[in-house]
Protein backbone atom coordinates (compact mmCIF):
# COMPACT_ATOMS: atom_id res chain seq x y z
CA UNK A 1 0.00 0.00 0.00
CA UNK A 2 2.58 2.51 -1.04
CA UNK A 3 -0.19 4.82 -2.23
CA UNK A 4 -3.76 5.08 -1.11
CA UNK A 5 -6.96 6.26 -2.80
CA UNK A 6 -7.57 9.83 -1.82
CA UNK A 7 -4.09 10.37 -0.29
CA UNK A 8 -0.86 9.28 -1.93
CA UNK A 9 2.26 9.81 0.16
CA UNK A 10 5.48 9.06 -1.71
CA UNK A 11 7.61 6.22 -0.44
CA UNK A 12 10.83 7.50 1.14
CA UNK A 13 12.74 4.44 -0.06
CA UNK A 14 11.73 4.69 -3.70
CA UNK A 15 13.26 7.47 -5.85
CA UNK A 16 10.89 9.62 -7.83
CA UNK A 17 11.02 8.98 -11.55
CA UNK A 18 12.02 12.21 -13.33
CA UNK A 19 9.56 13.59 -15.83
CA UNK A 20 10.54 13.21 -19.48
CA UNK A 21 12.33 16.15 -21.06
CA UNK A 22 9.40 16.99 -23.41
CA UNK A 23 7.03 17.09 -20.43
CA UNK A 24 9.34 19.42 -18.50
CA UNK A 25 9.69 21.62 -21.58
CA UNK A 26 5.91 21.73 -21.96
CA UNK A 27 5.44 22.77 -18.32
CA UNK A 28 8.06 25.53 -18.50
CA UNK A 29 5.85 27.99 -20.47
CA UNK A 30 2.99 27.24 -18.08
CA UNK A 31 5.12 28.15 -15.07
CA UNK A 32 6.37 31.28 -16.84
CA UNK A 33 2.93 32.50 -17.86
CA UNK A 34 1.67 31.89 -14.33
CA UNK A 35 4.10 34.60 -13.19
CA UNK A 36 2.58 37.01 -15.72
CA UNK A 37 -0.88 36.98 -14.14
CA UNK A 38 -2.59 40.34 -14.04
CA UNK A 39 -2.31 41.85 -10.52
CA UNK A 40 -5.57 42.00 -8.62
CA UNK A 41 -5.29 45.69 -7.67
CA UNK A 42 -4.39 48.70 -9.81
CA UNK A 43 -1.32 49.74 -7.79
CA UNK A 44 0.00 46.20 -7.27
CA UNK A 45 3.42 45.69 -8.89
CA UNK A 46 4.05 43.48 -11.88
CA UNK A 47 4.84 39.85 -10.99
CA UNK A 48 3.34 40.50 -7.52
CA UNK A 49 1.79 37.02 -7.54
CA UNK A 50 5.03 35.25 -8.46
CA UNK A 51 5.93 32.44 -6.02
CA UNK A 52 9.55 33.48 -5.41
CA UNK A 53 10.96 36.72 -4.01
CA UNK A 54 13.52 37.20 -6.79
CA UNK A 55 10.73 36.93 -9.37
CA UNK A 56 8.74 39.64 -7.60
CA UNK A 57 11.80 41.92 -7.52
CA UNK A 58 12.75 41.25 -11.15
CA UNK A 59 10.64 44.08 -12.70
CA UNK A 60 12.22 46.66 -10.38
CA UNK A 61 15.71 45.42 -11.22
CA UNK A 62 15.17 45.41 -15.00
CA UNK A 63 13.57 48.86 -15.10
CA UNK A 64 16.24 50.24 -12.77
CA UNK A 65 19.00 48.96 -15.07
CA UNK A 66 17.38 50.63 -18.08
CA UNK A 67 16.94 53.94 -16.24
CA UNK A 68 20.56 53.99 -15.04
CA UNK A 69 21.74 53.18 -18.56
CA UNK A 70 19.46 55.46 -20.55
CA UNK A 71 19.70 58.58 -18.36
CA UNK A 72 23.41 59.39 -18.87
CA UNK A 73 23.31 58.12 -22.46
CA UNK A 74 20.40 60.39 -23.36
CA UNK A 75 22.06 63.45 -21.83
CA UNK A 76 25.37 62.70 -23.57
CA UNK A 77 23.85 62.06 -27.01
CA UNK A 78 21.59 65.12 -26.90
CA UNK A 79 24.50 67.31 -25.83
CA UNK A 80 27.26 66.02 -28.10
CA UNK A 81 25.44 64.74 -31.19
CA UNK A 82 22.34 66.94 -31.42
CA UNK A 83 23.93 70.02 -29.76
CA UNK A 84 20.67 70.58 -27.88
CA UNK A 85 22.29 72.48 -24.99
CA UNK A 86 23.22 71.16 -21.57
CA UNK A 87 20.12 72.45 -19.78
CA UNK A 88 17.65 71.02 -22.27
CA UNK A 89 19.59 67.75 -22.56
CA UNK A 90 19.55 67.21 -18.80
CA UNK A 91 15.85 68.04 -18.46
CA UNK A 92 14.83 65.82 -21.37
CA UNK A 93 17.02 62.95 -20.14
CA UNK A 94 15.34 62.98 -16.73
CA UNK A 95 11.82 63.43 -18.15
CA UNK A 96 12.20 60.61 -20.68
CA UNK A 97 13.78 57.98 -18.39
CA UNK A 98 12.88 58.49 -14.72
CA UNK A 99 9.09 57.91 -15.26
CA UNK A 100 9.97 54.37 -16.31
CA UNK A 101 10.31 53.57 -12.60
CA UNK A 102 6.57 54.21 -12.26
CA UNK A 103 5.81 51.63 -14.95
CA UNK A 104 6.22 48.71 -12.53
CA UNK A 105 3.12 49.70 -10.57
CA UNK A 106 1.28 52.25 -12.76
CA UNK A 107 2.34 51.78 -16.39
CA UNK A 108 -0.46 53.85 -17.93
CA UNK A 109 0.42 57.13 -16.12
CA UNK A 110 4.10 56.38 -16.81
CA UNK A 111 3.30 56.06 -20.52
CA UNK A 112 1.52 59.43 -20.56
CA UNK A 113 4.53 61.12 -18.92
CA UNK A 114 7.07 59.48 -21.22
CA UNK A 115 5.07 60.19 -24.37
CA UNK A 116 4.71 63.85 -23.37
CA UNK A 117 8.45 64.06 -22.63
CA UNK A 118 9.37 62.39 -25.93
CA UNK A 119 7.05 64.73 -27.85
CA UNK A 120 8.57 67.75 -26.10
CA UNK A 121 12.03 66.42 -26.94
CA UNK A 122 11.09 66.12 -30.62
CA UNK A 123 9.94 69.75 -30.63
CA UNK A 124 13.13 70.90 -28.89
CA UNK A 125 15.31 68.96 -31.32
CA UNK A 126 13.78 70.79 -34.31
CA UNK A 127 15.81 73.81 -33.11
CA UNK A 128 18.98 71.88 -32.28
CA UNK A 129 22.16 72.82 -34.14
CA UNK A 130 22.97 69.34 -35.52
CA UNK A 131 19.62 67.58 -35.88
CA UNK A 132 20.28 66.96 -39.59
CA UNK A 133 21.71 63.52 -40.20
CA UNK A 134 20.25 62.08 -37.00
CA UNK A 135 17.03 60.25 -36.12
CA UNK A 136 13.89 62.27 -35.46
CA UNK A 137 11.32 62.64 -33.84
CA UNK A 138 12.28 59.65 -31.66
CA UNK A 139 15.92 59.29 -30.68
CA UNK A 140 17.39 55.78 -30.23
CA UNK A 141 17.35 56.20 -26.44
CA UNK A 142 13.70 57.26 -26.39
CA UNK A 143 12.77 54.28 -28.60
CA UNK A 144 14.45 51.85 -26.20
CA UNK A 145 12.75 53.41 -23.17
CA UNK A 146 9.41 53.48 -24.93
CA UNK A 147 9.64 49.77 -25.77
CA UNK A 148 10.43 48.98 -22.12
CA UNK A 149 7.29 50.89 -21.23
CA UNK A 150 5.32 48.91 -23.83
CA UNK A 151 6.40 45.67 -22.14
CA UNK A 152 5.04 46.88 -18.80
CA UNK A 153 1.81 48.01 -20.42
CA UNK A 154 1.34 44.75 -22.32
CA UNK A 155 1.70 42.69 -19.15
CA UNK A 156 -0.79 44.81 -17.24
CA UNK A 157 -3.49 46.53 -19.27
CA UNK A 158 -6.48 45.26 -21.22
CA UNK A 159 -6.47 44.67 -24.97
CA UNK A 160 -8.63 47.75 -25.56
CA UNK A 161 -6.18 49.94 -23.65
CA UNK A 162 -3.21 48.50 -25.56
CA UNK A 163 -4.85 49.24 -28.91
CA UNK A 164 -5.56 52.80 -27.77
CA UNK A 165 -1.93 53.31 -26.69
CA UNK A 166 -0.67 51.99 -30.02
CA UNK A 167 -2.98 54.22 -32.05
CA UNK A 168 -2.07 57.32 -30.02
CA UNK A 169 1.63 56.54 -30.58
CA UNK A 170 1.07 56.42 -34.32
CA UNK A 171 -1.08 59.56 -34.30
CA UNK A 172 1.58 61.58 -32.42
CA UNK A 173 4.20 60.43 -34.95
CA UNK A 174 1.98 61.52 -37.85
CA UNK A 175 1.36 64.96 -36.32
CA UNK A 176 5.07 65.50 -35.66
CA UNK A 177 5.78 64.54 -39.28
CA UNK A 178 4.33 67.87 -40.39
CA UNK A 179 7.19 69.66 -38.55
CA UNK A 180 9.99 67.40 -39.73
CA UNK A 181 13.35 69.21 -40.12
CA UNK A 182 15.42 68.76 -43.26
CA UNK A 183 17.96 65.95 -43.50
CA UNK A 184 16.73 63.82 -40.60
CA UNK A 185 16.00 60.09 -40.54
CA UNK A 186 12.34 59.62 -39.65
CA UNK A 187 11.62 57.03 -36.92
CA UNK A 188 7.84 57.47 -36.54
CA UNK A 189 7.00 54.36 -38.56
CA UNK A 190 9.74 52.36 -36.82
CA UNK A 191 8.40 53.11 -33.34
CA UNK A 192 4.84 52.47 -34.48
CA UNK A 193 5.71 48.98 -35.78
CA UNK A 194 7.98 48.03 -32.88
CA UNK A 195 5.58 49.22 -30.20
CA UNK A 196 2.71 47.34 -31.82
CA UNK A 197 4.76 44.14 -31.99
CA UNK A 198 5.84 44.37 -28.33
CA UNK A 199 2.29 45.11 -27.19
CA UNK A 200 0.97 42.13 -29.16
CA UNK A 201 3.54 39.68 -27.77
CA UNK A 202 3.33 40.79 -24.13
CA UNK A 203 -0.45 41.08 -24.25
CA UNK A 204 -0.66 37.51 -25.55
CA UNK A 205 1.64 36.27 -22.79
CA UNK A 206 -0.44 38.02 -20.16
CA UNK A 207 -3.60 36.50 -21.66
CA UNK A 208 -2.09 33.02 -21.51
CA UNK A 209 -1.15 33.61 -17.88
CA UNK A 210 -4.70 34.69 -17.06
CA UNK A 211 -6.10 31.63 -18.84
CA UNK A 212 -3.76 29.32 -16.92
CA UNK A 213 -4.87 30.92 -13.66
CA UNK A 214 -8.53 30.41 -14.51
CA UNK A 215 -7.85 26.78 -15.43
CA UNK A 216 -6.01 26.22 -12.13
CA UNK A 217 -8.89 27.76 -10.18
CA UNK A 218 -11.42 25.61 -12.03
CA UNK A 219 -9.35 22.48 -11.37
CA UNK A 220 -9.20 23.37 -7.69
CA UNK A 221 -12.98 23.76 -7.58
CA UNK A 222 -13.45 20.46 -9.44
CA UNK A 223 -11.11 18.66 -7.04
CA UNK A 224 -13.04 20.02 -4.06
CA UNK A 225 -16.32 18.89 -5.63
CA UNK A 226 -14.92 15.41 -6.29
CA UNK A 227 -13.74 15.13 -2.68
CA UNK A 228 -17.15 16.28 -1.43
CA UNK A 229 -18.96 13.83 -3.71
CA UNK A 230 -16.70 10.98 -2.57
CA UNK A 231 -17.41 11.83 1.06
CA UNK A 232 -21.17 11.91 0.50
CA UNK A 233 -21.14 8.63 -1.42
CA UNK A 234 -19.19 6.90 1.34
CA UNK A 235 -21.52 8.27 4.00
CA UNK A 236 -24.52 7.00 2.06
CA UNK A 237 -22.90 3.59 1.76
CA UNK A 238 -22.26 3.47 5.50
CA UNK A 239 -25.85 4.56 6.16
CA UNK A 240 -27.16 1.70 4.01
CA UNK A 241 -25.02 -0.83 5.85
CA UNK A 242 -26.05 0.52 9.23
CA UNK A 243 -29.67 0.21 8.18
CA UNK A 244 -29.19 -3.50 7.64
CA UNK A 245 -27.52 -3.89 11.03
CA UNK A 246 -30.11 -1.87 12.94
CA UNK A 247 -33.04 -3.38 11.05
CA UNK A 248 -32.08 -6.85 12.25
CA UNK A 249 -32.23 -5.82 15.90
CA UNK A 250 -35.47 -3.87 15.40
CA UNK A 251 -37.04 -6.93 13.78
CA UNK A 252 -36.02 -9.05 16.76
CA UNK A 253 -37.60 -6.50 19.12
CA UNK A 254 -40.82 -6.55 17.10
CA UNK A 255 -41.06 -10.34 17.10
CA UNK A 256 -40.29 -10.60 20.81
CA UNK A 257 -42.83 -7.92 21.71
CA UNK A 258 -45.56 -9.49 19.54
CA UNK A 259 -44.95 -12.99 20.85
CA UNK A 260 -44.58 -12.04 24.53
CA UNK A 261 -48.28 -12.65 25.44
CA UNK A 262 -48.05 -16.17 23.98
CA UNK A 263 -44.67 -17.05 25.46
CA UNK A 264 -45.46 -15.58 28.89
CA UNK A 265 -49.10 -16.43 29.73
CA UNK A 266 -50.85 -14.72 32.58
CA UNK A 267 -49.78 -11.17 31.77
CA UNK A 268 -51.99 -8.41 33.00
CA UNK A 269 -53.74 -6.14 30.53
CA UNK A 270 -51.46 -3.11 31.03
CA UNK A 271 -48.38 -5.27 30.48
CA UNK A 272 -49.81 -6.67 27.24
CA UNK A 273 -50.64 -3.14 26.08
CA UNK A 274 -47.07 -2.07 26.84
CA UNK A 275 -45.63 -4.90 24.72
CA UNK A 276 -48.09 -4.03 21.93
CA UNK A 277 -46.91 -0.41 22.03
CA UNK A 278 -43.28 -1.53 21.85
CA UNK A 279 -44.03 -3.72 18.82
CA UNK A 280 -45.90 -0.88 17.10
CA UNK A 281 -43.05 1.57 17.69
CA UNK A 282 -40.53 -0.96 16.37
CA UNK A 283 -42.61 -1.56 13.22
CA UNK A 284 -42.96 2.19 12.66
CA UNK A 285 -39.20 2.63 13.01
CA UNK A 286 -38.60 -0.16 10.50
CA UNK A 287 -40.95 1.53 8.03
CA UNK A 288 -39.17 4.86 8.42
CA UNK A 289 -35.79 3.20 7.85
CA UNK A 290 -37.05 1.40 4.74
CA UNK A 291 -38.27 4.73 3.30
CA UNK A 292 -34.89 6.28 4.06
CA UNK A 293 -33.09 3.33 2.49
CA UNK A 294 -35.19 3.71 -0.68
CA UNK A 295 -33.90 7.27 -1.04
CA UNK A 296 -30.30 6.28 -0.35
CA UNK A 297 -30.36 3.42 -2.84
CA UNK A 298 -32.04 5.38 -5.62
CA UNK A 299 -29.96 6.42 -8.61
CA UNK A 300 -31.60 9.81 -9.04
CA UNK A 301 -33.51 8.76 -12.18
CA UNK A 302 -37.00 8.26 -10.91
CA UNK A 303 -36.14 6.74 -7.58
CA UNK A 304 -35.50 3.22 -8.87
CA UNK A 305 -33.07 0.92 -7.19
CA UNK A 306 -29.41 1.40 -7.88
CA UNK A 307 -27.56 -1.20 -9.90
CA UNK A 308 -26.29 -3.98 -7.77
CA UNK A 309 -29.07 -3.56 -5.25
CA UNK A 310 -29.39 -7.30 -4.72
CA UNK A 311 -25.88 -7.43 -3.31
CA UNK A 312 -26.72 -4.64 -0.88
CA UNK A 313 -29.50 -6.76 0.63
CA UNK A 314 -27.06 -9.52 1.64
CA UNK A 315 -26.12 -9.95 5.33
CA UNK A 316 -23.34 -7.58 6.38
CA UNK A 317 -19.94 -9.16 7.15
CA UNK A 318 -17.91 -8.65 10.31
CA UNK A 319 -14.71 -9.59 12.11
CA UNK A 320 -15.63 -13.29 11.91
CA UNK A 321 -15.24 -13.16 8.11
CA UNK A 322 -11.85 -11.41 8.02
CA UNK A 323 -10.08 -14.78 7.85
CA UNK A 324 -12.04 -15.62 4.68
CA UNK A 325 -11.00 -12.25 3.27
CA UNK A 326 -7.34 -12.99 4.04
CA UNK A 327 -7.56 -16.43 2.42
CA UNK A 328 -9.11 -14.95 -0.74
CA UNK A 329 -6.29 -12.40 -0.90
CA UNK A 330 -3.68 -15.15 -0.53
CA UNK A 331 -5.30 -17.10 -3.37
CA UNK A 332 -4.96 -13.96 -5.48
CA UNK A 333 -1.18 -14.19 -5.08
CA UNK A 334 -0.63 -11.75 -2.21
CA UNK A 335 1.35 -13.13 0.78
CA UNK A 336 -0.72 -12.25 3.86
CA UNK A 337 -0.37 -13.37 7.47
CA UNK A 338 -3.24 -12.90 9.91
CA UNK A 339 -3.60 -12.80 13.67
CA UNK A 340 -7.22 -12.57 14.79
CA UNK A 341 -8.22 -12.56 18.46
CA UNK A 342 -10.86 -15.15 19.24
CA UNK A 343 -14.18 -13.73 20.39
CA UNK A 344 -13.61 -10.25 18.98
CA UNK A 345 -16.71 -10.50 16.79
CA UNK A 346 -18.85 -11.38 19.84
CA UNK A 347 -17.47 -8.51 21.93
CA UNK A 348 -17.80 -5.85 19.23
CA UNK A 349 -21.07 -3.94 18.64
CA UNK A 350 -22.53 -4.29 15.13
CA UNK A 351 -21.12 -0.93 13.91
CA UNK A 352 -17.61 -1.76 15.14
CA UNK A 353 -17.85 -5.32 13.78
CA UNK A 354 -18.76 -4.07 10.30
CA UNK A 355 -16.28 -1.17 10.36
CA UNK A 356 -13.36 -3.45 11.29
CA UNK A 357 -14.15 -5.76 8.37
CA UNK A 358 -14.48 -2.89 5.88
CA UNK A 359 -11.20 -1.30 7.00
CA UNK A 360 -9.31 -4.58 6.52
CA UNK A 361 -11.07 -5.14 3.20
CA UNK A 362 -10.10 -1.72 1.86
CA UNK A 363 -6.55 -1.99 3.19
CA UNK A 364 -5.98 -5.37 1.52
CA UNK A 365 -7.51 -4.09 -1.73
CA UNK A 366 -5.04 -1.21 -1.70
CA UNK A 367 -2.14 -3.62 -1.06
CA UNK A 368 -3.11 -5.67 -4.10
CA UNK A 369 -3.58 -2.53 -6.19
CA UNK A 370 -0.55 -0.46 -5.15
CA UNK A 371 1.98 -2.92 -3.67
CA UNK A 372 1.58 -6.29 -5.45
CA UNK A 373 3.59 -9.11 -3.90
CA UNK A 374 4.36 -7.18 -0.69
CA UNK A 375 4.57 -9.08 2.58
CA UNK A 376 1.44 -8.12 4.55
CA UNK A 377 0.30 -8.67 8.14
CA UNK A 378 -3.28 -8.34 9.39
CA UNK A 379 -3.95 -8.18 13.12
CA UNK A 380 -7.23 -7.74 15.02
CA UNK A 381 -7.05 -7.62 18.83
CA UNK A 382 -9.41 -6.38 21.50
CA UNK A 383 -9.66 -5.72 25.19
CA UNK A 384 -12.35 -4.42 27.49
CA UNK A 385 -12.38 -1.00 25.88
CA UNK A 386 -11.49 -1.16 22.17
CA UNK A 387 -10.77 -3.19 19.07
CA UNK A 388 -7.38 -2.58 17.40
CA UNK A 389 -7.17 -3.25 13.64
CA UNK A 390 -3.67 -3.21 12.14
CA UNK A 391 -2.67 -3.82 8.50
CA UNK A 392 1.01 -3.43 7.63
CA UNK A 393 2.73 -4.22 4.34
CA UNK A 394 6.29 -4.02 3.08
CA UNK A 395 7.55 -2.61 -0.22
CA UNK A 396 6.07 -3.91 -3.44
CA UNK A 397 7.74 -6.97 -4.93
CA UNK A 398 6.79 -5.94 -8.47
CA UNK A 399 5.51 -2.87 -10.27
CA UNK A 400 1.88 -1.99 -9.78
CA UNK A 401 -0.41 -2.13 -12.78
CA UNK A 402 -1.83 1.30 -13.58
CA UNK A 403 -5.57 1.07 -14.14
CA UNK A 404 -7.05 2.87 -17.17
CA UNK A 405 -8.49 6.24 -16.29
CA UNK A 406 -6.69 6.50 -12.96
CA UNK A 407 -5.39 4.42 -10.10
CA UNK A 408 -8.42 4.39 -7.81
CA UNK A 409 -11.81 5.80 -6.97
CA UNK A 410 -10.62 7.96 -4.12
CA UNK A 411 -12.84 6.11 -1.61
CA UNK A 412 -10.08 4.30 0.32
CA UNK A 413 -8.94 6.56 3.12
CA UNK A 414 -12.15 8.58 2.95
CA UNK A 415 -14.20 5.49 3.76
CA UNK A 416 -11.84 4.43 6.55
CA UNK A 417 -11.98 7.84 8.19
CA UNK A 418 -15.76 7.98 7.96
CA UNK A 419 -16.17 4.56 9.56
CA UNK A 420 -13.75 5.39 12.35
CA UNK A 421 -15.56 8.68 13.00
CA UNK A 422 -18.85 6.78 13.11
CA UNK A 423 -17.62 4.63 16.00
CA UNK A 424 -15.76 7.44 17.80
CA UNK A 425 -12.35 5.84 17.20
CA UNK A 426 -9.05 6.96 15.73
CA UNK A 427 -7.22 6.13 12.47
CA UNK A 428 -3.50 6.37 11.81
CA UNK A 429 -2.17 5.81 8.27
CA UNK A 430 1.12 6.57 6.60
CA UNK A 431 4.21 5.25 4.80
CA UNK A 432 6.95 3.30 6.54
CA UNK A 433 10.70 3.98 6.28
CA UNK A 434 11.29 0.78 4.27
CA UNK A 435 8.77 1.78 1.62
CA UNK A 436 5.75 -0.01 3.05
CA UNK A 437 2.51 1.34 4.47
CA UNK A 438 0.57 1.04 7.73
CA UNK A 439 -3.12 1.33 8.60
CA UNK A 440 -4.01 1.29 12.31
CA UNK A 441 -7.56 1.82 13.58
CA UNK A 442 -8.77 1.93 17.19
CA UNK A 443 -12.51 1.30 17.49
CA UNK A 444 -14.07 1.71 20.97
CA UNK A 445 -16.43 -1.01 22.11
CA UNK A 446 -18.62 1.46 24.02
CA UNK A 447 -20.46 4.41 22.51
CA UNK A 448 -18.53 7.55 23.63
CA UNK A 449 -21.80 9.46 23.94
CA UNK A 450 -22.97 7.02 26.60
CA UNK A 451 -19.87 7.34 28.78
CA UNK A 452 -20.25 9.57 31.87
CA UNK A 453 -18.60 12.94 31.53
Amino acid sequence: MSDRDGARPRRPGRPRTPAPAPARAARAPVRFTAVLRTPARAAEPLFAQAPKAWQRMLPYFVVGVFVLSLLPTTITVLTNDYKAGGGWAGALGVAQTVPLLLAVTRPLPAWALVLAADTLGAVVLTHADRVAGHTWPWTPMSIVGYLVLMVCLGLRESIRTLIGVWLVTGAVGVVLGFFEPDGVTTTSALLFVLSGSVLAVTGALRGIGDAQQRIAEQESISEAERARRTLLEERARIARELHDVVAHHMSVITVQADSAPYRLPGMSGPVQEEFAAIAASARESLSEMRRLLTVLRSDGNGGGPAPGGAGELAPQPGIGRIQQLVEATVRAGQPVESSLAAGAERAAPPAVDLSAYRIVQEALANVVRHAPGAETRVSVTYDAGEVLVLVVNGPAARDAVVEPGGSGTGHGLVGMHERVRLTGGTLDTGPLPDGGFRVAARLPLNDPSEEPS
